[in-house]
């Protein structure tokens, strides 16, 4: 009998938390429109509710201010645009500051025209270069409008943190607003939208144990807001047309109330990625650790073998029943060269191989992981097959 999948691809997709599940069924079976005032609809709207409180929860802000959104990325397009309103006011942004290692959904600018993205590089271990950044925004004209700043809490490949709240002050001085990008961020570390974590967060609810195709952005207030990227309807207070995906939110409430909780267990994630790290450096001494002298979050290894071409790699893993990322799946399966190592002045072309974990994953699935990087090791440069 075959052994059951391990699964080590927690930065592309979290299992589905069997909470969420439970919601997303229950929330299927309800029959009404979270926007009709009859009782159906009122005990759908109800269920919205309550996990835009548990979204809010997750993020340390109010449920007023959380919009629900088809996910992470509609977040962001959504955010990244240089048509605001405070209040009935119009407010522009006339330029987007954004990481050089930042995911594609924020590199990509959103609706800025491309001359009106400026990419600030990072440091050899891929944090951001707070001193350009602090450049930058001092050039910045305001006469136009304000800078808008993006960045990720914690990169999707290498898992390394940013200095938020440093970053946050020189946005705050320079009378501009930051979105953070949280997708990895949240439920491995705590969020606090009320405090230095940014005006805007960005959250998905895949990565966090819940369904694909649901998100949303949390403000610190609902004054000042973006012009609605969806329109239509009056849903989620105008900012976000369409009927509300009851089940896809429901299940988002549930696992951000999991991942509330889940962070005391944090420690014990480390644990297992330090035994993964321990094994790689056993498999390959000269392997290379990519973030290891930094902040990182606790369930992330992105790391490189000598000789070992990273999809090559993946692929012998995916035989071998074990499921690991060649940098990052969000390019419809395409691989190629790490972005983030270029930004991060890395030549490896050979790329990384990420590892991503839980809660739930095992001691023996980690075992399974470090027998096939050994044979892979050992054999560099040989066939792919199953190791």
């Amino acid at each position: 009998m075959a052994e059951p999948r391990a699964y080590l691809d927690y930065n592309a997709s979290a299992p589905l938390l069997p909470a969420a599940r439970a919601a997303m069924l229950a929330a299927l079976d309800m029959t009404g429109n979270a926007s009709s005032v009859h009782g159906e609809g009122r005990a759908a709207r109800r269920l919205v509710e309550e996990a835009r409180a548990d979204v809010a929860a997750l993020a340390g802000g109010r449920p007023e201010h959380v919009v629900f959104t088809s996910g992470a990325t509609e977040a962001a397009t959504t955010l990244l645009t240089p048509d605001w309103r405070m209040g009935r006011s119009p407010l522009r942004m006339s330029r987007l500051y954004v990481s050089a290692a930042d995911h594609p959904c924020i590199l990509s600018g959103g609706r800025f025209p491309a001359e009106q993205v400026s990419r600030i590089g990072v440091d050899g271990d891929g944090i951001l270069d707070l001193a350009a950044l602090e450049t930058a925004l001092a050039a910045h004209d305001k006469s136009d409008g304000l800078p808008l700043v993006a960045v990720h809490a914690a990169n999707n490949e290498t898992g390394v943190l940013q200095p938020v709240g440093r970053i946050s002050d020189l946005v705050k001085a320079a009378g501009g607003v930051l979105v953070v990008d949280a997708v990895q961020a949240a439920g491995r570390i705590p969020l606090d939208i009320t405090g230095s974590c940014g005006d805007f967060l960005i959250l998905s609810a895949h990565k966090i144990g819940g369904p694909k195709g649901v998100g949303a952005f949390v403000g610190k207030a609902d004054l000042m807001m973006p012009v609605p990227l969806v329109t239509g309807g009056g849903q989620e207070k105008g900012f976000r047309a369409g009927t509300e995906n009851l089940s896809g939110i429901a299940g988002f409430g549930a696992a951000a109330r999991h991942a509330a909780s889940a962070l005391a267990g944090n420690e014990a994630v480390r644990a297992k990625r330090s035994v993964i790290e321990a094994a790689i450096l056993r498999a390959a001494p000269d392997a290379k650790i990519f973030g290891a002298d930094v902040e990182r979050l606790a369930n992330t290894v992105f790391f490189a073998v000598p000789g070992v071409k990273a999809e090559t790699a993946q692929i012998a893993f995916d035989l071998a029943g074990i499921a690991v990322s060649a940098g990052s799946a969000c390019s419809s399966g395409k691989v190629g060269p790490s972005h983030v190592l270029k930004a991060m002045g890395v030549s490896q072309p050979e790329g990384g191989l990420r590892v991503s974990i839980g809660e739930a994953t095992s001691e023996a699935e980690i075992e399974r992981f470090a027998a096939v990087l050994a044979r892979l090791a050992a054999r560099r440069g040989g066939e792919i097959r199953a190791a």
